[in-house]
Formats: C-alpha cells, structure tokens, sequence
C-alpha cells in the first residue's frame, strides 16, 4: 500500500510517498480502508517534534512512528475472529488517539478504539474533520455545564476545536459569542454563532460583556473579563 512516511523530524518536505506492507488485523482489529484524512496541530508537532519533549515520547533522534494522521474516515476491509462490534463493509470514522497511521490507503486499529459508524448524510472529507477538534470540544464543554440562556464566549472560534464549540455550545441552548479575526467572520456566523467579534478590530477584553463561559482555544490571555456568576 502507499502511504506519507517520515523518518526524521522536519518541515513537511520529510514526509515522503512510499509503499509499504499493507498491515494485517489481529484477533480483536478491524483492518480499515483510509478514504479520508486530516492534517491537524498534533500530527504537524509530532512531525516537527515540536516541543522537543515529543522526542522523549516518540523517539529522541528519529520518530519511532514512521506514519502520520490521527483521524480517519472509511470503509472496514476486513475484521478479526473476535470483533463483534463492526462487520466487513461498515463505514466508519474516528480517531486513532496515540497510534496515529491514518495517512496511508490502511491502518489497523483495535475494535474498541475511538470509531463511529460514519453517518450517511456526511462525505468522508467531513466525518475525517471531526475527530480531532470535536472530540476535545466535548471533552470540555461537558465540563462547563452549559445551561439554556447562559452567554459563552469563544475564542479561536474559526479553529478546529473552536468551531465544533461554537456548535456543541449552541446545541446546549447557549448564546454563543465567537471571537475569529475578520476572514471567518463568515463562517464563524454560518455554524452558529449569535454575535462575532474580529479581533482585528476590537479588544474584546475591553468591550465591558460578561460571560457565564469563556472558552479559550487559543491561549489567550486574560486581564479584563468579569465573569456573571
């Protein structure tokens, strides 16, 4: 099979397009044909080890995982004598958490990994974009305990993480207030959000709102923000 293979740390130049063994499921795998990709923040600082502590992790002089991509959307190939859960043409989507390998025709993952049937209403290009902002959204607005009426503020709105917040925070009833800069407006308005804020042009730290939430998925700093109660 072909796959995107990298055997030192580098720009995306060391990523090269080779053929390799096509893996073969264990007992309790599923052998998935890779329809759809994406490139995300953790596979581009794995594969530039950046910070250098992914060295420690992942191999100190050269990475120890020569395949790329953490998130996936496709078709199961073929599966292991003990797999219950999916069956020989089921399409799915997912994450592969730290194994990664999806950037390549094949990968093999347990059965109890992070994998959904892959709605039909999506294309794989979309099931592939969710994993990896979704899931670290969800992880964090359940931790919020949003209830209907509440104003959240979302910065990074336009990003992976901010985007699927944008919609997880309006699905829980919120008022949702996205902070993006001027080129997401758009799209940031498209999924969701109630107000829109372009950094560009205004210091939303100074604007005097208060939030029930502030969700920052950019790393901002704040020094202003009154926080209702």
């Amino acid at each position: 099979m072909k796959a995107a293979v990298y055997t030192q740390y580098g720009a995306p130049e060391v990523l090269q397009i080779e053929e390799v063994e096509k893996p073969v499921p264990k007992e309790n795998e599923i052998l998935l044909r890779i329809k759809s990709t994406a490139v995300n923040s953790g596979d581009w600082r794995l594969r530039k080890a950046d910070p250098y502590a992914v060295r420690f992790f992942f191999g100190l002089r050269r990475p120890k995982i020569k395949i790329l991509g953490s998130v996936f959307s496709g078709e199961v190939e073929s599966i292991g004598s003990s797999v219950k859960n999916f069956k020989v043409g089921d399409l799915v989507f997912g994450h592969t958490d730290m194994s990664f390998g999806s950037y390549a025709e094949y990968n093999c993952l347990p059965a109890t990994s992070s994998i959904a049937l892959k709605p039909a209403s999506i294309s794989h290009n979309e099931a592939a974009s969710i994993p990896f902002g979704g899931v670290t959204a969800l992880h964090f607005i359940k931790k919020a305990e949003i209830k209907p009426g509440q104003k959240v503020l979302i910065v990074g709105a336009s990003g992976a993480v901010g985007s699927a917040a944008v919609q997880l925070a309006k699905s829980f009833g919120a008022n949702v207030t996205g902070v993006c800069s001027t080129s997401n407006i758009d799209l940031v308005k498209s999924i969701g959000a109630d107000i829109v804020i372009d950094y560009t042009k205004e210091d939303f730290t100074q604007n005097g709102e208060t939030y029930d939430v502030i969700f920052d998925t950019s790393n901002k700093r704040f020094t202003n923000f009154t926080l209702t109660k």
